[in-house]
């Protein structure tokens, strides 16, 4: 416990060099709970979307999960799995961090992985139900993508996804190119003379709800 609050303390101090939409590097991208809000005895499960430098990124468990509030909740994570206790204790909890009847309770989480020495936080909310959300109509260069995508260099290569950037939080990355306007739902990937032309193009989108959703495409210009 002592050790992933180090990791969230540095993770929130270190400047990174590498821009915001950068695949290729040492992080954890997204943290996901299926499903996001759980109401009482129900589970889910937590996972990581990981960038490493180097490498293609991917998706895993967290190598640990603790409880950061409330702590009179400690006991309701094992391993990645996070079960949502009787109604009787989701009661005690509101009166505990002061929230009306019936309001959801905010589970917050540490989660770590411990080879990379990475860490990151995410909320479960425990009393109610809702789904993560779905990537719809994404397009690249105005259309689907498929299995893998081909772009062509020294262009401008719109990138567009449904998403409302009022109430949701929309990300672009890549590890081929360039990315411009990266937390929009439409923005636009270049692939300079400079830039490496193989690599990975991602999205993930936030539902301001503690929803999240991701999809990965390997990616070239030629």
């Amino acid at each position: 416990m002592k050790k992933l609050l180090v990791l969230l303390a540095l993770g929130a101090c270190a400047g990174d060099v590498d821009p915001p939409w950068q695949l290729d590097h040492d992080r954890i991208i997204a943290v996901r709970a299926t499903p996001p809000h759980i109401p009482a005895g129900a589970t889910s499960m937590i996972d990581l979307f990981v960038g490493h430098k180097g490498a293609p990124t991917d998706v895993q468990p967290p190598d640990v999960v603790t409880v950061v509030s409330p702590m009179s909740l400690a006991d309701t994570v094992s391993g990645s799995t996070v079960t949502a206790p009787s109604e009787d204790r989701l009661a005690a909890a509101r009166t505990e961090l002061g929230l009306m009847p019936g309001a959801p309770v905010p589970l917050q989480l540490g989660v770590g992985v411990a080879a990379e020495q990475l860490a990151a936080t995410k909320t479960v909310w425990l009393g109610d139900s809702m789904d993560n959300p779905t990537l719809d109509g994404v397009t690249v260069g105005d259309v689907m993508p498929g299995a893998s995508i081909v772009v062509p260099p020294l262009t401008d290569v719109h990138l567009f996804v449904n998403a409302d950037d009022s109430v949701e939080t929309v990300n672009w990355l890549t590890s081929c190119g360039s990315m411009h306007d990266f937390d929009l739902h439409k923005a636009y990937l270049r692939v300079e003379k400079k830039d490496p032309t193989m690599g990975e193009l991602a999205v993930v989108l936030r539902d301001g709800k503690g929803g999240v959703a991701w999809q990965v495409w390997p990616i070239s210009a030629q």
